[in-house]
């Protein structure tokens, strides 16, 4: 399914900040949905099209979703849109489809510098649970926003250690 001009499941944020030092740094944070362990987007969707797959996956069921964007500000990832051509909310899915069928989604494929990573964290020999037992993460939680996004998807924000 194509986009409208202007809006995209998947973006990059660039935050500008003055480090310890006081020297200036810049920072990359990707920007998309994060499948949150307890979604406020589900919670507030009235007609239920908002909803969390068992293995964490956050969808919309388009056939059923009114458009009626109370799951928009309900998201503090500001990861939703009305989509103006279809008039139903729109948000990254994992590429969903392609993770049915035993692939990664695109956003990982396609990230030449592996700054994604994408596999089950409870599996304890997977890349992503090894990893999170290497490194230090940093998950993008804030004392505003303490929903605990899934560690489905790892990105950036690792230090090494």
């Amino acid at each position: 399914m194509g986009y409208p001009l202007g809006y995209s499941r998947d973006w990059v944020k660039e935050v500008e900040y003055v480090n310890a030092k006081g020297l200036p740094e810049v920072q990359l944070f990707p920007g998309r949905c994060q499948h949150c362990d307890d979604p406020p987007c589900v919670e507030v969707c009235p007609s239920g099209a908002s909803w969390k797959r068992e293995d964490g996956i956050v969808l919309v069921d388009h056939a059923i979703c009114s458009g009626c964007e109370l799951c928009v500000p309900a998201c503090p990832y500001d990861a939703r849109w009305l989509n103006p051509v279809t008039n139903t909310i729109s948000k990254c899915t994992f590429c969903q489809p392609r993770i049915d069928k035993g692939l990664q989604p695109a956003c990982v494929e396609t990230c030449v510098g592996r700054a994604l990573i994408f596999g089950d964290a409870n599996d304890p020999n997977s890349e992503v649970s090894q990893l999170l037992k290497a490194k230090e993460w940093q998950t993008l939680v804030t004392d505003e926003v303490n929903i605990w996004p899934q560690p489905l998807l790892l990105h950036g924000g690792q230090s090494d250690s």
